[in-house]
């Protein structure tokens, strides 16, 4: 059994008699401790289909399971705990509130889960150990970025959701980005899913999903991920 497996799953958003279907029967599995990368163009699915994994929306068909637990049949409260203790979430624009500093983030997150990493360890791990108490206006973007994935990170997860994680850095502090989001995933074995329209990115991943139209059209494995600082865009 995969770690992530999607069985058939359709997702349709209604409004009055207008009906949209952004996820058409869309299957496909994931193997523990890989990076995934999820390529696909604007509107082809891919931050709903990061949305249901992650418990922040409901699909209207199919099924998906999650390390042997089939996560599409949870109660909302069931959902409320696995957003809370199963996954982290790494977004385009990095969501950190202003008025907290780097360290108070990463410590707020840290809280609502059960099995937490220590904040300020965290911090230093992705390289800010000597900007603990910075607040965000006093962070560059890379650095922000670096505090959300350290917030996401102290959380322990299973699983690490990255939606655009780079979209809004330049080429070099992606880079770094993207190393560091790497070097979690073989360090810890923890499983990331990357989605992006920045084809160059597959050639990083252990598995490179390509969806189309709300379906996946292409599932490969690769067998020599390329090493971050080789790559470009």
């Amino acid at each position: 059994m995969a770690f992530i497996e999607f069985h058939d799953v359709r997702k349709i958003y209604r409004s009055g008699e207008v009906s949209i279907e952004a996820l058409r029967g869309m299957s496909f599995e994931v193997e523990r401790g890989e990076i995934c990368v999820i390529v696909g163009p604007s509107g082809a699915g891919k931050t709903t289909l990061l949305n249901i994994l992650g418990g922040m929306d409901s699909l209207t068909e199919g099924r998906i399971i999650l390390d042997g637990e089939d996560i599409s049949a949870y109660s909302p409260r069931k959902l409320i705990s696995y957003r809370r203790r199963d996954v982290g979430f790494v977004f385009q624009f990095y969501n950190l509130i202003e008025n907290l500093t780097a360290l108070e983030n990463v410590e707020l997150a840290a809280q609502i889960c059960p099995d937490p990493l220590d904040a300020a360890e965290t911090l230093r791990a992705v390289g800010l150990g000597d900007r603990l108490k910075n607040f965000p206006s006093q962070l560059s973007g890379g650095e922000q970025q670096r505090v959300a994935i350290a917030r996401a990170l102290a959380k322990n997860p299973k699983l690490l959701l990255c939606d655009e994680p780079t979209g809004a850095l330049d080429y070099n502090t992606g880079k770094q980005i993207l190393q560091l989001l790497e070097d979690t995933s073989r360090k810890n074995g923890m499983t990331v899913l990357i989605i992006t329209h920045n084809s160059a990115l597959t050639a990083m991943a252990d598995r490179v999903i390509t969806v189309r139209s709300g379906g996946v059209r292409d599932m490969r494995l690769n067998p020599t991920p390329t090493p971050i600082s080789e790559i470009e865009w």
